[in-house]
């Protein structure tokens, strides 16, 4: 399976700050506003169904949720998935997670989905394109799909690696390796390949004043993701 034991449990190691704003996970607390705004600002969910590939524990889950929209998520954290299951029962929302990864879920189940999002997962698999294409076979004809990454360049290996996990310590060190970050040109070459019509690409990028990120035009760093599948 396209699977980084070691990336998995690292996940589940700290499993437990999921949901600690102020935790290991704070990187993804300050962005879900951001990257929520601009899947909710680019496709309409109501009526939708939505899988979340890589869920954790919820965040984004949580906030794509709501009486009109049908979201499932999946990750191979057990741990965090249990802890996307108890957070949710606390707030009285019905998500639908499971421990399983992309490619058992096409073999057991015949399901496809309207909207897709895999964030901030790229990066921690051995093989980005399978799963690219696992996504787009576990998504329905002309359905929207969303991806977000590290852009590879100096800046982003300084701000990404260098700030965040050993100079502020903002994220865990070893959370990312380089190596695996992909530039946007990549990115879309890979969607292209695959007949993806890409819809908005935007760049994440973080403000030192305000301490908040926010999106732009220059992908430099981070960046996300809205593509289309066709008829095909």
């Amino acid at each position: 399976m396209n699977i980084n034991d070691n990336e998995v449990q690292k996940f589940d190691d700290i499993s437990y700050s999921w949901w600690d704003p102020d935790g290991p996970f704070k990187p993804l607390h300050m962005l879900n506003p951001v990257r929520t705004r601009f899947i909710k600002n680019n496709v309409n969910l109501e009526n939708k169904s939505l899988i979340d590939v890589g869920c954790g524990g919820g965040l984004l889950c949580e906030n794509l949720i709501s009486e009109k929209t049908k979201v499932k998520g999946i990750d191979m954290s057990n741990d965090s998935i249990e802890i996307a299951k108890t957070h949710q029962a606390l707030n009285n929302l019905n998500i639908d997670y499971e421990t399983t990864s992309i490619e058992e879920l096409i073999k057991k189940s015949k399901i496809r989905y309207d909207v897709l999002t895999c964030l901030e997962l790229i990066e921690h698999v051995p093989d980005p394109e399978k799963l690219i294409k696992d996504c787009i076979t576990i998504t329905k004809k002309e359905s929207d799909l969303f991806f977000s990454t590290l852009n590879r360049n100096l800046v982003s290996y300084l701000v990404s690696i260098i700030g965040a996990e050993y100079i502020f310590n903002i994220l865990p060190r070893g959370t990312h390796d380089y190596k695996s970050f992909i530039k946007p040109s990549e990115f879309c070459n890979i969607l292209r390949k695959y007949s993806l019509e890409i819809k908005n690409i935007k760049g994440i990028n973080y403000n030192v004043l305000n301490k908040k990120f926010y999106e732009s035009s220059n992908p430099k760093i981070n960046y996300i993701i809205h593509c289309r599948k066709n008829n095909d």
